[in-house]
């Protein structure tokens, strides 16, 4: 059994967890599922792409994120001509002769990569360098990220004219990819009745930068059965088709598995997604229920999967 203190502090999460949801939802109607995801990849220290049409509320989410939790906030457009230092920020030369650096937007807390697939690797690469690092490098010195740091990516499936698809092992650095779908015919009432009128609605603080660092530590903590730990790696393990655990199916459907960051982010999330649920570890539900958005983007179809139009999350399905 934990003790005292860890489960009042695994209470105090769920507690926050259920306020800041009822709070972005005075602005955000519906999209309950792609909330959940974002916050839990912000308290599992992690990153997430959103991958869904425009219109469909994305970089309004991440603004009233970014305001309930009261953090930081800078808006990337990534755009064909964006260069690395348009993001990671420049030295220039100061009136003393000296050169100085002026940080770029990355430094903030929480950073919408707007359209990330629009600029050229040079760039998404200077990205998830700091991503990875939690550091920038400019003219041979080390500047650190301020924490929490927290990269939302965005990315519209539909045109691929002119854009610059992200490379598997850069897809991999995002925890979470999040398919966003359109709202239901009740929800699009609601919000063209909120959006079209002079009403604003004014979200409260609910909590900060400190204690957002407190809980990524707390998640990180939450002890895992060993029979749960088994289940995500041999997870992971099953998308390989070339390994010991890949069925006939995955040999036939999947040209590629997912690697050894698969099975940590299934294990920190299931620790997160079991804590708001009110749970003080994960069970093997926890870790299913996280699943999806965690191995979609790093599994590569096979010719065989989508001439059967077989999509990633089928055959995920089937690995359970």
């Amino acid at each position: 059994m934990q003790h005292r203190s860890e489960v009042e502090a695994a209470d105090a999460l769920r507690q926050a967890y259920q306020q800041i949801s009822a709070e972005i939802g005075k602005v955000i109607i519906g999209q309950q599922e792609v909330l959940k995801f974002v916050l839990i990849s912000i308290f599992s220290n992690g990153h997430c792409l959103l991958v869904g049409v425009p219109g469909l509320a994305k970089t309004l989410l991440v603004q009233t994120v970014a305001q309930v939790l009261d953090l930081d906030f800078k808006r990337i457009q990534f755009t064909p001509d964006l260069m690395p230092s348009d993001i990671i920020g420049s030295e220039i030369l100061g009136e003393d002769r000296n050169f100085k650096f002026i940080p770029g937007p990355v430094f903030a807390n929480i950073i919408l990569a707007d359209e990330i697939n629009r600029t050229p690797p040079k760039t998404q690469a200077a990205l998830l360098e700091a991503m990875q690092e939690k550091a920038v490098t400019a003219a041979g010195v080390t500047h650190r990220l301020s924490q929490p740091f927290f990269v939302l990516a965005t990315q519209n499936p539909i045109e691929q004219e002119g854009t610059y698809p992200l490379p598997e092992a850069q897809l991999d650095r995002f925890m979470f990819n999040v398919a966003l779908n359109y709202p239901s015919f009740s929800e699009e009432l609601q919000v063209v009745k909120n959006t079209t009128s002079t009403n604003k609605v004014e979200v409260n603080k609910l909590l900060n930068a400190e204690q957002i660092v407190y809980f990524q530590q707390l998640v990180r903590n939450i002890p895992v059965a060993d029979n749960v730990l088994e289940y995500a790696v041999k997870l992971v393990a099953k998308t390989r088709p070339h390994g010991e655990f890949a069925s006939a199916s995955v040999k036939r459907l999947l040209n590629w598995g997912a690697g050894p960051r698969a099975s940590q982010f299934l294990i920190l999330g299931a620790k997160c997604h079991a804590v708001i649920n009110g749970k003080y570890s994960p069970d093997i539900e926890d870790v299913q229920a996280i699943a999806k958005p965690i191995l979609r983007h790093r599994i590569v179809r096979s010719y065989h999967a989508e001439a059967e139009g077989l999509s990633a999350d089928d055959i995920i399905e089937q690995l359970f």
